[in-house]
């Protein structure tokens, strides 16, 4: 009799983990793809940090690191990615950054770029080149819906690499950074092969140092740089490929007597300095007589910034204190703290 009992004590135990198991795993089929990916993605973080600790290489291949973002719902992406969804200090609450980030090409690049530097406090706009696969611009969409706090550009470039069109394309984002009710202090620009190595902490640590000042080093012409403000050039645009073309025609002097500098494209600047590049007229005849020089972009920033104070509609505009772009790739991780994975912006 004992040994009946045991049989069926053992048979009901083993319908009711057969029905547990098959309640579970019709519950969970929706999350398979998230699970696999996790699995994967942790195990080849772990050869890779296994890898380094013994002072060796490791180069996965291409797209080792998966992403389930077009498999699953916003929130469960969010949730499964470990997207930061709460300020993670109050210093960083009262200090939102803006970020303009210009794309064109790479969504699973993009994708962490977008993971590595998001905040809830701060505000995204992303410019996607025109001329971008409609997949692309699809998907970039798509993963935008999931943040209150990004968005595309309102307007978007076909953007040729040297040319006006990526600065207009900055210039877009800008302004639609300047309307949104997130109260920034600052706004960074972009682009898709940039990576941060600095926590969003450190970062604004490092612009609070400049105590409201903008970041836009630059020097004096060099030599190289002087025909590219000397000589007309035009955007050439084309199926396969689209470039800046240097014509023997002078231009003429810059607008308003102004001194022209060279610098980096890649600046950051206060909200102030942004309306005023937006809306004052020594930006907007700047941004005028710049439409056609090479990469207009490397002197549109810093030539506004040293306008001498007293000008600009009364703004009064400061230098910044890093004068010397020659080592940009230093200047870029001092400032934000990025590295740039490729340095390949646009076609």
């Amino acid at each position: 009799m004992m040994g009946f009992w045991k049989r069926c004590l053992f048979c009901v135990s083993l319908v009711s983990a057969l029905i547990f198991v098959f309640v579970c795993n019709n519950e969970l089929g929706e999350n398979k793809n998230f699970l696999e990916a996790s699995i994967s993605n942790a195990s080849l973080l772990s050869e890779v940090c296994h890898q380094i600790f013994k002072g060796k290489s490791f180069c996965p291949k291409k797209n080792a690191l998966k992403s389930t973002f077009s498999e699953t719902t916003c929130h469960e992406y969010v949730a499964q990615s470990h997207y930061i969804t709460e300020a993670l200090s109050e210093e960083e609450a009262g200090f939102p950054l803006a970020y303009v980030m210009t794309i064109h090409k790479d969504f699973g690049t993009f994708e962490r770029l977008f993971r590595a530097i998001y905040m809830p406090q701060n505000v995204y706009c992303v410019h996607v080149d025109e001329k971008a696969t409609d997949t692309f611009k699809g998907s970039v969409k798509q993963l935008l819906s999931c943040f209150p706090n990004a968005f595309l550009a309102s307007k978007m470039e076909s953007v040729v690499y040297g040319g006006i069109s990526r600065l207009q394309a900055d210039l877009n984002c800008i302004k639609d950074l300047v309307a949104s009710e997130v109260p920034w202090k600052y706004i960074l620009n972009t682009c898709g092969q940039d990576f941060p190595l600095k926590t969003n902490r450190e970062i604004i640590r490092h612009l609070k140092g400049f105590k409201g000042k903008n970041i836009t080093p630059g020097v004096l012409p060099p030599a190289h740089a002087i025909g590219r403000t000397k000589y007309v050039h035009h955007e050439l645009l084309k199926q396969k490929n689209s470039y800046v073309i240097k014509t023997t025609k002078l231009k003429t002097l810059p607008p308003h007597n102004m001194t022209v500098y060279f610098g980096t494209a890649y600046v950051a600047l206060t909200r102030e300095f942004a309306n005023f590049v937006l809306h004052d007229p020594l930006a907007l005849d700047l941004m005028s007589w710049s439409k056609d020089t090479y990469s207009p972009d490397e002197h549109f920033w810093v030539t506004l910034n040293r306008i001498p104070d007293g000008e600009g509609n009364g703004i009064p505009l400061q230098y910044s204190c890093l004068e010397n772009p020659r080592d940009r790739g230093a200047w870029w991780a001092a400032i934000y703290g990025v590295t740039q994975l490729d340095t390949t912006e646009v076609t």
